[in-house]
């Protein structure tokens, strides 16, 4: 019990000073965002008038004669009660609004992608490592130069081959316009049409990673007394490979999948922008581009929040699938 509540004591710590550090950053940049609605507005024919001014102040959160504390004390009180302020970059629809549509968009499609890269990398790790010093060990730089890869000029590769030369894929987009967004198959066909280039994206430049970590796993633990012992006792190798090898293996590569995890939610900002796709990674963008501390500090305290979730998981999993780190934390 010791061992679990030092762990969410841990996370409930690393949580605050993230909501703080989420509160002062956006603040600490040049910039006013009032100034730039107020811009916008003006060149709308909108009033720019001191009392205007002053409304926008106290409407998006950046009253600059309040005191820092209390404006620190009502940013807390807001958050808890979900209300995380006016979007300028999309005034004046509410973050928690401009949040709810984009990052479903941006959860099916890096989660998914994330999840193909997972089971590919681990699986054909699993696969190398076995059959370590043979053909294919020899392929294993091919996968590491695609990790290399820059996101941005994958994703360029693959809009030129496969949706401008070869025409099989939509160039940008979420979806096609002629659909209205719904739980129909028309949109949701469209959607996976639209998805696939940038999920391909996500998975070729990911895959070599994950395949990399679980080969050395696998070659590692293949030298251990246990595999050794299940290969003496004339166990099947398919048996060894999975049960005694693999599943040992495995344990850093859950670890990292609970940390992807985490990070789906904040997208894959080049890949979004690239594509055009309307995920959380271009809402991110442009609120940093136009100076939207409401929605910086929203998307942020959403992957924040995320990330630390997964982390606790896989903390918590790793105490159930390897009871050595319980008993190591409570000794």
């Amino acid at each position: 019990m010791r061992y679990y509540l030092r762990k969410f004591g841990f996370y409930l710590a690393a949580l605050w000073a993230a909501v703080t550090l989420n509160f002062f950053i956006p603040r600490m940049m040049p910039g006013d965002p009032v100034s730039i609605l107020m811009a916008k507005l003006q060149q709308r024919g909108g009033s720019v008038n001191p009392e205007a001014r002053r409304a926008y102040e106290l409407l998006l959160g950046t009253d600059t004669g309040e005191p820092l504390a209390r404006q620190y004390l009502s940013y807390l009180g807001n958050m808890l009660h979900g209300d995380f302020g006016i979007s300028v970059s999309a005034y004046p629809v509410p973050v928690s609004e401009v949040i709810a549509t984009s990052l479903p968009w941006t959860v099916v499609l890096v989660g998914i992608a994330t999840v193909l890269s997972v089971l590919v990398g681990t699986g054909l790790g699993m696969l190398v490592g076995w059959r370590r010093g043979t053909w294919l060990d020899a392929l294993v730089p091919a996968t590491t130069v695609l990790a290399a890869v820059p996101y941005f000029w994958l994703a360029l590769v693959l809009v030129a081959v496969l949706g401008s030369a070869l025409g099989w894929f939509p160039l940008i987009g979420g979806y096609d316009v002629d659909f209205t967004p719904g739980w129909n198959l028309d949109f949701l066909g469209s959607a996976v049409h639209h998805g696939v280039l940038p999920a391909l994206t996500i998975v070729i430049s990911s895959v070599g990673g994950w395949l990399l970590g679980m080969r050395n796993m696998m070659v590692s633990t293949l030298s251990e007394d246990y595999v050794l012992t299940a290969t003496a006792k004339g166990l099947p190798n398919r048996r060894v490979m999975i049960w005694y090898a693999a599943r040992n293996a495995a344990l850093p590569s859950i670890a990292g999948f609970a940390i992807s995890l985490g990070f789906v939610v904040a997208g894959s900002i080049v890949t979004e922008q690239v594509f055009s796709y309307p995920g959380i990674g271009s809402k991110l963008l442009e609120a940093v581009q136009n100076n939207d501390y409401a929605l910086m500090q929203g998307i942020f305290l959403v992957t924040t929040v995320a990330v630390l979730g997964a982390n606790l998981v896989v903390d918590l999993l790793y105490s159930v699938i390897d009871p050595r780190t319980r008993a190591g934390a409570n000794a």
